[in-house]
């Protein structure tokens, strides 16, 4: 199976936070992405990436090119990588080095998206880059220096990525606002959005970036994916007792109190009307398709149909995990049930 795809046109990958569930710890998490990805290789999905988050008592691939080296070891065809490395925490030279290596280990199937955002509060960014000259601003400058490393080296060239000279890592260019589709467009680089979290910009970052693509030898024509939760159930009702696992992580994010991914709870909308958190701050959730197989179905059609992505990466924060790999294999099969009907 090359991938689960909708009216032949449009693959699933998956982007794992690689949760730390209440009551449990980062060893488990790792177990559980990496029999997460396992399923996910076997029902066709094209790409399985992990986050970068620090200080997040939620999310346990904060060493982000660690856990990518761990999962691609237990799989053997699905391309793993970073949805994505966060440049401004590092210097370029060690995230070609890094990835030149994982890309050494594992030919073909590793993908690099960095990102922008520090991934975590001001203070742990601090604590990130302290050793490293240089600011956010320098961002553009960095994601060029890093495609540099991973040029053939040239003659009398002082410094090289070893490993990752003349080795083809792919990146991508990850965003939630317009500054990283503008970016991705003038740098001609697939764009990935994070509208599964920051959806009010999803329209404006897509127009931008198509509107302003310039080829470039890594890529002839703009290639967008998209970020979406989905949580699937073999009911609508299941499926949104689920999501509420999410709902409360989101709510405990927001109120500055993170926390391990709690369990799903029966009376979210009373903690979210009591939660003081306003309407425009929940719809940072709005992009989520969320139920049975029927709803999933659906919900995957109309996306595809009103924002045209070449990719869809979907995330899935489930405290089960028996139920987190059962949502994507009801993800995959509603794919691949769109995939028998004409393209859209």
């Amino acid at each position: 199976m090359s991938g689960a795809h909708i009216g032949g046109m449009v693959p699933l990958s998956v982007l794992d936070l690689s949760p730390i569930l209440e009551g449990s710890d980062a060893a488990q998490s790792f177990r559980n992405s990496l029999d997460l990805a396992r399923h996910a290789e076997r029902l066709g999905y094209r790409r399985f990436w992990l986050a970068e988050h620090h200080n997040m008592p939620g999310v346990a691939s904060a060493a982000t090119a660690v856990v990518i080296g761990h999962v691609a070891a237990g799989t053997s065809t699905i391309r793993v990588g970073a949805g994505g490395i966060m440049l401004p925490n590092h210097a370029p030279l060690v995230i070609a080095e890094q990835f030149g290596t994982l890309a050494s280990l594992f030919p073909g199937r590793i993908d690099l998206g960095v990102g922008r955002a520090p991934g975590t509060d001001q203070m742990t960014a601090r604590a990130l880059r302290r050793t490293l000259v240089g600011d956010v601003d320098r961002f553009p400058q960095d994601v060029v220096e890093l495609m540099a490393y991973f040029q053939p080296a040239q003659p009398n060239q002082a410094v090289r990525a070893v490993p990752g000279a003349g080795l083809d890592v792919p990146v991508w260019m990850l965003g939630s606002s317009t500054f990283g589709a503008e970016l991705a467009a003038i740098l001609g680089l697939p764009y990935a959005f994070a509208s599964h979290f920051a959806p009010a910009m999803m329209e404006q970052a897509i127009a931008v970036y198509r509107a302003n693509f310039r080829p470039s030898e890594r890529l002839e024509k703009p290639y967008l994916m998209l970020g979406l939760n989905v949580v699937a159930a073999e009911t609508d009702a299941e499926a949104r007792r689920l999501f509420t696992s999410l709902q409360q992580a989101f709510l405990n994010l927001r109120t500055g109190r993170p926390t391990p991914l709690p369990p799903p709870v029966d009376d979210m909308d009373q903690r979210l009307a009591a939660s003081g958190i306003s309407p425009a701050e929940q719809g940072a959730l709005a992009k989520a398709v969320v139920g049975g197989p029927e709803t999933v179905r659906n919900g995957l059609r109309d996306f595809v149909a009103a924002h045209r992505p070449d990719e869809i990466i979907v995330t899935a924060q489930i405290y089960d995990h028996a139920a987190r790999v059962r949502s994507f294999e009801i993800a995959a099969e509603a794919a691949r049930a769109l995939a028998t009907q004409p393209a859209l």
